[in-house]
């Protein structure tokens, strides 16, 4: 039996050194360089990460996230995103190489994972952070849908995470072990009337990722969706109200609406091994709003407004 009695001592601000007993009354002595940044929770992982458009996007902050903690990847969005962001910024601060894609084209694809399988062999990861609601952005009344555009809106949104996986186990780019995660939002589960359609792309999203997880089990590869809180983002600023929904979550969730750099932190764990028997979950990364029903600060909200 091994007993260890760790004491830390702090030298300056850059390292700690740290003492134990070891086997045989032997003293081990190791230095911590506290320069390093992250973890190593991904190191020596590989992946594909889809949606990072610009600096307000969770997909860009889960890319940075990554790369902190040794993750190394490819960057793909749609060719139309090229004048949209800056995604050149993002792939020289991760060493990353961008490969555009659309996310609804079985061809673009194929050609995508048969590159990462060029690069990396078999890649450990994959983020699915995509999502457009055509008649959200043109206000159009769930009563009143453009069909052909909320086909559009479902294709991009949910039915593409099926094209991902399917066209990545078709290559055998994801290796035996493996995460996809992808972003979810509680609208998926409630009605938000100004989410629209963007309710059942989630709830589409959502069962796809238990659908497929079963299938994907057998390989030991796991599947979840992050339900995240409202966070600003290009996609956020379309959705008619979301100021309101927004300020509606901050005041109804105990610790506020989760920012995009904190989502990014709880992904990571999800790709990383620390998670590898949680599969099929549509976990909420919200501050706590899942559980709630009303706050006192909405209740004093509703009072002062009522005159009450």
């Amino acid at each position: 039996m091994v007993f260890r009695f760790p004491f830390h001592i702090a030298v300056g601000p850059n390292a700690c050194y740290r003492y134990f007993w070891g086997t045989q009354h032997v003293l081990h002595f190791e230095v911590f360089d506290m320069t390093v940044p992250g973890h190593g929770l991904l190191s020596g992982k590989t992946g594909v990460i889809f949606g990072a458009l610009n600096e307000s996007s969770i997909a860009w902050a889960i890319a940075e996230a990554a790369y902190r903690e040794g993750g190394r990847f490819i960057l793909s969005n749609a060719p139309v995103a090229k004048r949209l962001g800056g995604l050149d910024a993002l792939a020289e601060k991760t060493e990353s190489e961008i490969i555009w894609a659309d996310a609804t084209s079985d061809e673009d694809l194929t050609n995508l994972f048969e590159a990462a399988k060029a690069q990396f062999g078999q890649i450990d990861f994959i983020v699915h952070s995509i999502g457009m609601g055509i008649n959200v952005r043109k206000d159009k009344d769930y009563t009143e849908l453009n069909y052909d555009w909320y086909q559009k809106t479902l294709d991009i949104s949910a039915v593409s995470l099926h094209r991902i996986v399917t066209n990545a186990m078709n290559a055998e780019s994801v290796r035996d072990g493996g995460s996809i995660v992808a972003l979810s939002y509680i609208g998926g589960q409630r009605v938000f009337t100004k989410y629209s359609e963007m309710g059942d792309a989630k709830a589409l999203l959502e069962s796809i990722v238990r659908s497929y997880g079963y299938r994907l089990g057998k390989k030991g590869i796991r599947i979840n969706a992050i339900s995240q809180s409202p966070t600003r983002t290009t996609a956020g600023s379309g959705i008619e109200g979301f100021d309101a929904m927004f300020e509606y979550g901050e005041m109804l969730s105990p610790l506020g609406n989760a920012d995009a750099a904190s989502c990014a932190d709880y992904t990571v764990t999800l790709l990383s091994d620390l998670t590898r028997m949680v599969t099929m979950q549509t976990l909420f990364h919200d501050g706590g709003f899942n559980n709630m029903g009303i706050s006192t600060a909405l209740v004093e909200a509703l009072s002062d407004k009522l005159g009450r």
